[in-house]
């Protein structure tokens, strides 16, 4: 009886974990399935960023630190 309870708990885990995986594969296959291909599978939304008052961006020098310790790097 007890190889029958625990072949019973085994199976119905194992169903258990089968339809969650399948679950998971539903919701998200297809961008799985676009990654192992090297491919986005949604395009990325455009984005624009617009300051008013400034024309070029800015880039941030680091402080504190020789510049040739920075050519280094």
């Amino acid at each position: 009886m007890t190889a029958a309870m625990g072949t019973l708990i085994f199976l119905s885990t194992l169903w258990f974990l089968v339809v969650v995986g399948a679950a998971v594969l539903e919701e998200s296959g297809a961008k799985i399935a676009a990654a192992l291909k090297g491919r986005q599978n949604v395009p990325s939304p455009l984005r624009l960023s617009v300051t008013a008052g400034q024309s070029r961006s800015r880039h941030a020098q680091p402080r504190g630190v020789p510049v040739i310790w920075r050519a280094a790097a």
